[in-house]
């Protein structure tokens, strides 16, 4: 199942982040506490049962690092989808624009990477938050108890 391509005259810009990680989480919540913030969809990747969270972006894919999505569907990941979530929101606007530059968009990219090798070692120091997300089986004998 496909989803529709975004419409740019309604969409919002988009925060795709891991929920269940409790590092990201944390940060999430300070971001939403900012001006701007309530001009941006949140979207925790880990909560939602989506097998494509937008059009070729699997789960598995949201949830392996940030994503952004523009209001015209232009996906961006890595240090560079916090540049752009920098860029809008008004406090840190001069810095996002900044890690825009392709050097610093070079250098936070790395930074990024770094990060993602630890990520795994933090989610266990903090705790892992993931809900455990099952299909529901179907009931047998086709009663409602």
């Amino acid at each position: 199942m496909s989803k529709t391509v975004p419409d740019p005259t309604t969409e919002k810009f988009r925060v795709l982040y891991d929920g269940g990680c409790p590092l990201c989480s944390r940060e999430i919540a300070f971001y939403r506490r900012q001006q701007g913030a309530e001009l941006i969809d949140w979207v925790d990747v880990s909560a939602t049962l989506d097998q494509e969270i937008v059009p070729g972006l699997s789960q598995d894919q949201a949830l392996s690092r940030f994503h952004v999505t523009k209001p015209d569907g232009t996906l961006i990941s890595g240090g560079a989808a916090f540049a752009e979530l920098w860029a809008i929101l008004p406090s840190f606007r001069p810095i996002g624009r900044l890690f825009r530059l392709p050097f610093f968009v070079w250098v936070l990219n790395g930074a990024y990477e770094c990060f993602l090798k630890f990520r795994s070692f933090v989610r266990r120091v903090l705790g892992d938050r993931s809900p455990i997300i099952k299909s529901v089986p179907p009931k047998l004998g086709g009663t409602d108890d």
